[in-house]
């Protein structure tokens, strides 16, 4: 499960974050993750509950995952269309290829630090 690194690296980002601002406790934390990014949400989520309560910065802060959607180009008409899952073809011409962009990042959003 690959999503405990991602976590473990989450909290190494924010342990930093806290020294940086000089700030003894993380409350809560926002995440965007992408639909392409091959992460699974419930997996994260139980390694954050996890790892999070392992560093006394981070035990007791709650997480927020936001799924964007990524947006899909249509290769013949040039239509752009936001889905969290991939359209079976374009909604103006039906084309089938579409190309993906963005959908695919983790994207630290947001963290209340106290």
């Amino acid at each position: 499960m690959h999503e405990m690194s991602l976590v473990q690296g989450l909290i190494d980002q924010l342990v930093a974050l806290a020294a940086e601002h000089d700030k003894q406790r993380i409350l809560t934390v926002t995440v965007d993750i992408g639909p392409l990014s091959g992460v699974a949400i419930d997996s994260f989520q139980f390694a954050f509950d996890i790892l999070s309560k392992e560093n006394d910065l981070t035990s007791g802060a709650s997480l927020t995952i936001i799924n964007s959607p990524a947006t899909y180009r249509c290769v013949q008409c040039g239509y752009e269309e936001s889905a969290s899952v991939r359209p079976d073809q374009c909604s103006k011409c039906q084309e089938n290829l579409l190309i993906p962009e963005g959908g695919d990042a983790i994207t630290l959003n947001q963290v209340e630090l106290e």
